[in-house]
């Protein structure tokens, strides 16, 4: 399985459009990050979990599920790299293959020393547009293909038909 392991507040400040967003409430960019990576999760497959480090949001050490989405607020004190280096050494085996989104240098230094591979904020929000246009691509030439009837109908029939399914008959 691929596991991608976000550092979310990195992410956040390396996104123009999520550093904005958190200019006027961080709560806001926290929440579009996570849509963009249930996006990302449903279209790819992979197991997806964002970390937050306790920076932000003060308290107890919290987990949560929003989509299909791992959400992990780290403890006070705690911040997302060793989490998010604890979660790639628990992580990483033979049937894992283990993802981390983060442009923190020293980092990316560390979790290739464990057996992670690194995708950079720039890489990840390129493979996140990517994503989009595909979807968007699919959608198009799912509306051109035009539903075809097996029984053979006049044409008032069909317009007929087509009254009553929308109910202005």
């Amino acid at each position: 399985m691929d596991v991608l392991v976000v550092d979310g507040y990195n992410i956040i400040g390396a996104w123009d459009e999520l550093q904005r967003l958190k200019e006027r409430d961080m709560a806001q960019a926290r929440d579009r990050l996570i849509e963009s990576m249930a996006e990302y999760q449903a279209y790819s497959g992979y197991r997806v979990i964002v970390v937050f480090d306790a920076y932000y949001v003060h308290g107890i050490a919290n987990k949560l599920k929003a989509y299909k989405v791992e959400i992990i607020f780290t403890k006070e004190k705690e911040t997302a790299d060793e989490c998010i280096e604890k979660l790639v050494k628990n992580l990483k085996n033979v049937q894992n293959q283990v993802y981390v989104a983060t442009s923190d240098y020293a980092e990316q230094s560390t979790i290739f020393g464990r057996g992670a591979l690194r995708k950079s904020a720039r890489e990840l929000h390129i493979e996140l547009r990517n994503i989009e246009k595909e979807i968007e691509e699919r959608i198009e030439t799912h509306k051109k293909i035009q539903p075809q009837s097996r029984i053979t109908l006049d044409k008032d029939i069909l317009e007929k038909f087509e009254k009553w399914r929308r109910g202005d008959a």
